[in-house]
């Protein structure tokens, strides 16, 4: 049975949100493409931190929804289910069983794919079986490989009439909606042409985000960093070129490195940048120093292999959660934009909280494509078939909800803790 996810997006302006904590009062009202319809969403990974987080912020964004928590252990999924309430269910999936995994997409509108990580996946097996069974599709992937291994069957989903999003978490998602916005208004109030983007992440520990993230962010160290110059592709080594970034109040300025992420390829193709380049750090400061260190004294070939990584994550595990309450879950994203006129400017989102600001995010684009944002085949949050444009605001006003600091389209000085005055009150 297709699913029609049709209806013209509702617009609001984008204001910073005044609270650490997740609200809902003063989110734009979701209208669902058929509001007559009981629309039923599968989260998998629902189980997990990441996919945990979105079934909850879901059931409060959206209480209509009927929320099916997939995942291999109906202990914690029955667990899940008692916290969201009455209108949710747990269904035993596992992502590598097709028969399964087509049988539990069947009687569902939407799946979300929250079951990470992606790095070193061989095949997109939850959207092949999406496309085959005509439903909707969103996942919250943060690897190149995989996003255009996605991207490479917007064809088949076309022909079978589905939407699917590829990188709609937080970062990258979230941070590309921004950008996109951010070179929107540049080109639209003519402050010349676009030329330069840069994504800094900043996460405390490993946000309260669990293994998974460990495993990820170990197995992004595996992969060679791709970055754009002047429109040509540069590769570079990964946890290298350290620079030091200001996030801004509460977060002030952390050290981040290069990674091979998604939204630099993606946003240079679609956006049209030419100079593209991502960064990443963490706390506390020796987390950064041993992250270096394993990119150095650590084969790639031991990095990229799932196997292993996973026994360091065992291996890490007990230590990185003991640290992770020492080092809170701050999580922050700043987005430069530099243009040939020489302005810059600056998108900043802060949250206390990441593993409940991935949560809010991907709800975000859940709610999004249920009310008809994105059009049939694969797209990437910053294309307009993926999030329409007029649609983005609102995306953004939900997302950032719970953040202390969202900032989008300011000059760098009205952002940073320290703006440098140049002479009488002009600052930069």
């Amino acid at each position: 049975m297709a699913r029609a996810l049709l209806l013209q997006p509702y617009r609001a302006t984008v204001r910073a949100a005044s609270s650490s904590e997740t609200k809902y009062d003063g989110v734009p009202e979701v209208k669902l493409s058929d509001p007559t319809r009981n629309y039923r969403v599968l989260v998998l990974g629902g189980t997990g931190r990441v996919g945990g987080s979105t079934a909850t912020a879901l059931s409060k964004l959206c209480p209509k929804l009927k929320i099916v928590v997939g995942g291999r252990n109906r202990e914690k999924g029955e667990a899940m289910v008692a916290k969201l309430g009455e209108n949710s269910e747990f269904a035993q999936v596992d992502i590598n069983d097709t028969k399964m995994l087509e049988t539990s997409l069947r009687d569902v509108d939407l799946v979300v794919h929250a079951a990470g990580p992606f790095q070193q996946a061989p095949r997109c097996t939850v959207l092949e079986a999406a496309i085959k069974t005509k439903t909707a599709y969103l996942d919250v992937c943060d690897d190149t490989s995989y996003a255009f291994r996605a991207k490479s069957l917007e064809a088949e989903a076309i022909a079978a009439n589905i939407p699917a999003l590829t990188t709609a978490g937080i970062y990258p998602g979230v941070s590309n909606v921004m950008a996109a916005e951010m070179v929107a208004a540049a080109i639209s109030e003519d402050k010349g042409k676009p030329e330069k983007l840069r994504f800094s992440y900043y996460t405390a520990g490993t946000g309260g985000a669990g293994p998974t993230i460990l495993a990820t962010s170990f197995l992004l160290l595996g992969e060679e960093v791709t970055a754009y110059k002047q429109g040509e592709k540069v590769k570079l080594r990964p946890y290298s070129g350290m620079i030091t970034v200001d996030f801004g109040k509460g977060i002030r300025k952390r050290d981040v490195y290069l990674l091979n992420l998604p939204e630099v390829r993606s946003t240079h193709e679609v956006l049209g940048v030419p100079t593209v380049v991502a960064r990443f750090g963490t706390a506390p400061f020796f987390w950064n120093w041993g992250m270096e260190i394993m990119t150095k004294l650590l084969p790639s070939e031991v990095l990229r292999d799932r196997t292993k990584v996973q026994q360091m994550v065992e291996l890490f595990d007990p230590v990185v959660r003991a640290m992770d309450g020492f080092a809170g879950e701050r999580v922050s994203m700043r987005v430069d934009l530099e243009c040939s006129d020489g302005r810059t400017t600056v998108g900043l989102f802060s949250h206390k909280k990441l593993s409940v600001s991935v949560g809010v995010s991907t709800a975000a684009f859940v709610v999004a494509m249920l009310e008809g944002s994105t059009q049939p085949g694969v797209w990437f949050p910053e294309e307009p078939q993926g999030i329409a444009v007029e649609a983005r605001e609102v995306l953004l006003k939900r997302a950032s909800q719970g953040t202390f600091n969202f900032i989008l389209n300011k000059p760098p000085w009205m952002v940073e803790t320290e703006p440098k005055e140049v002479v009488l009150g002009i600052y930069v």
